[in-house]
């Protein structure tokens, strides 16, 4: 059986491909299928009104509606109710609400964090901010050859003074899958809690948030095709319950007076302010539409189409790719004596998007010893036509260099 998805029906579905354009960056933000954009016109437009405050009926439906998807996303997520579910603008907004309010509660001069090699900068600045402000310390989990998080040595440095391990569920530059349930044990085993960035894990695997054992989950809604500015943190009741308010205004309370303010449980506690409505309507039509799929068939069809990505670009001698052989559908590679950002521009000119940079990830890259890669990640809507066309477009770069 075929590990491919027939994408001629899916590509129609997103009003940003036209054209035949080969977009292979979906690692850094998803096109959006036209039932996600059609939710949002409508909850912009003759649906409406604000959420948890009016008393008429627009208004009350919009509340249900707003309520409905965070049910969504508990259920997507595997997540025990709807209350562990706290919506935020993004995954790098969660992880600063993590590591403000629970690391400042938590952490005490001394204590330490372990984080990775691969890391996104979201998943680095924030615990160096906590860690200073509160005498912490940052240790650093090395890789293996291949690119993966190397468990055998987490295991082997993870210390009683560890209390937080954060780490990226799959790479956003090398697409290495880390061995969650591993790492969870790994963390609670001297009594750390676990933080995973889903970025690139919850457009392209199954979430179960019992399964995977972690204490923190992020994701954001633009890389699993619905809209920017909205994102979740998942953490169990009793966890948010427990952590101090990160930011303050109105819906976080419960009551306030000049002498003294007590605040709302989780979730409303840490969604100060009118909410990102229309993004979160958007964030549950692009969960229903990615779900209709299923999450083995996204992964197997991205992981089909970087391995043959890979397979393509080893017969381009001039070549180097970075990261394991089996990849969650993201491809790292440089050329030699080609800047990736001359090869974006030329792959540009052939109707191929990709990224170049250091994909917020520079400590990687001076583990690669390069100052950045070019890289390709697929989505629901590459083929092997997409492959095809960036495989020309890198022979014309060649040629061009020499």
């Amino acid at each position: 059986m075929s590990p491919f998805l027939q994408v001629e029906h899916i590509r129609d579905q997103f009003p940003g491909l036209a054209n035949n354009w080969h977009y292979l960056d979906t690692a850094a933000t998803a096109q959006k299928p036209k039932v996600v954009l059609d939710a949002m016109m409508r909850a912009g437009g003759v649906d409406y009104a604000t959420v948890h405050r009016g008393v008429y009926a627009r208004s009350a439906n919009m509340s249900v509606a707003f309520e409905a998807a965070r049910t969504r996303v508990a259920r997507f997520m595997g997540a025990t109710s709807a209350d562990e579910i706290v919506f935020v603008r993004g995954a790098t907004e969660g992880i600063n609400l993590v590591a403000h309010s629970w690391g400042t509660a938590n952490l005490t001069a001394g204590d330490r964090i372990m984080l990775s090699q691969l890391e996104h900068h979201s998943n680095i600045v924030p615990w160096q901010m906590v860690a200073e402000k509160v005498g912490a310390f940052i240790d650093v989990c090395p890789l293996t050859k291949d690119g993966q998080i190397d468990l055998d040595w987490l295991e082997a440095h993870l210390t009683p003074a560890h209390k937080m391990v954060a780490l990226a569920h799959v790479s956003n530059v090398l697409g290495s899958v880390l061995d969650a349930k591993r790492a969870a044990h790994a963390a609670h085993a001297v009594g750390a809690k676990l933080l995973l960035d889903g970025c690139q894990a919850a457009p392209r695997m199954h979430l179960d948030m019992a399964a995977l054992g972690c204490d923190f989950y992020v994701m954001s809604g633009h890389k699993l095709y619905g809209p920017t500015g909205v994102g979740v943190l998942w953490a169990q009741a009793e966890t948010l319950n427990a952590m101090p308010p990160y930011q303050g205004g109105g819906a976080m309370i419960d009551r306030v007076t000049f002498e003294k303010t007590t605040y709302a449980p989780a979730p409303s506690r840490f969604e100060a302010g009118t909410p990102m409505i229309i993004e979160v309507i958007g964030l549950h039509a692009a969960i229903d539409f990615i779900d209709s799929f299923g999450p083995d068939a996204l992964f197997a069809h991205e992981s089909a189409l970087a391995a043959q990505t890979c397979d393509a670009l080893r017969a381009i001698s001039s070549i180097t790719l970075y990261g394991p052989e089996q990849s969650a559908g993201i491809v790292s590679f440089s050329m030699v004596g080609v800047h990736p950002h001359d090869i974006g521009t030329i792959l540009d000119e052939e109707n191929v998007a990709i990224r170049a940079g250091h994909h917020c990830a520079q400590p990687l890259m001076d583990h690669l010893g390069v100052p950045a890669t070019a890289r390709a990640s697929f989505g629901i809507y590459n083929d092997e036509d997409d492959v095809a066309a960036l495989v020309r477009g890198l022979e014309r770069v060649k040629r061009i260099f020499g």
